[in-house]
């Protein structure tokens, strides 16, 4: 079953349960998810409100934003269980003949390949939902403008869960032009995050006038 057709419970239960997926890159997309949702229930509580009719048409733009990220991350979460295993599967491939070992390196070498580009994607789509955050919480309804706060954070949260996985996928792969790539992709990533949530942060202070 896909996540997006899960009751929370059940999925939480799988999430528990002594079964590889879903593990944690799924629940680092489905928390990315949750983020942009937020995002779009600030939007929604600021659309057609007459106090912000001078930012109706940014906010229209930032729904649909939000809600495509909104439903990529939550199929993100079911790529991860694809990607692993594709892993999983590769390891039970024969290895008894100097032609069978070949095949089954090349064959684990592309799946731990997928395996680090379905997260990084995941963080790259929280990274979006974090820079989303910041216009969202300085122009959207102040009396909702905490729970961009709490987006902004879940998305920081997805992004740095996605990179464990990133890495660790990383560690197995000998193809090291694909290593450098992704590590200088990944130090960029983690360097815009930081970024947005200081320019996040930012926002929902001002309207908020509360630490966050």
């Amino acid at each position: 079953m896909k996540t997006g057709e899960m009751e929370i419970a059940d999925f939480l239960d799988a999430l528990a349960a002594k079964l590889s997926t879903p593990g944690g890159g799924g629940a680092a997309a489905l928390t990315g998810s949750q983020a942009a949702a937020l995002l779009c229930m600030v939007v929604n509580f600021t659309l057609g409100a007459k106090k912000y009719a001078d930012v109706q048409e940014d906010m229209k733009g930032y729904l649909v934003q939000a809600e495509m990220l909104r439903g990529r991350l939550l199929e993100l979460a079911d790529e991860d269980v694809a990607a692993f295993q594709g892993v999983t599967a590769c390891y039970a491939m024969p290895k008894e003949s100097d032609a069978d070992k070949v095949a089954r390196t090349e064959a684990l070498q592309a799946a731990l390949k997928e395996a680090a580009r379905v997260p990084f994607v995941t963080a790259e789509s929280s990274l979006a939902v974090m820079q989303l955050a910041e216009p969202v919480a300085a122009k959207g309804n102040s009396n909702v403008v905490s729970d961009a706060a709490v987006a902004l954070y879940l998305a920081d949260a997805a992004i740095r869960s996605a990179i464990v996985n990133v890495n660790i996928n990383l560690k197995f792969i000998k193809d090291d032009s694909f290593v450098e790539s992704y590590s200088v992709a990944r130090d960029e990533l983690l360097a815009a995050a930081a970024a947005a949530m200081v320019a996040g942060k930012a926002a929902g202070q001002r309207v908020l006038e509360i630490d966050l």
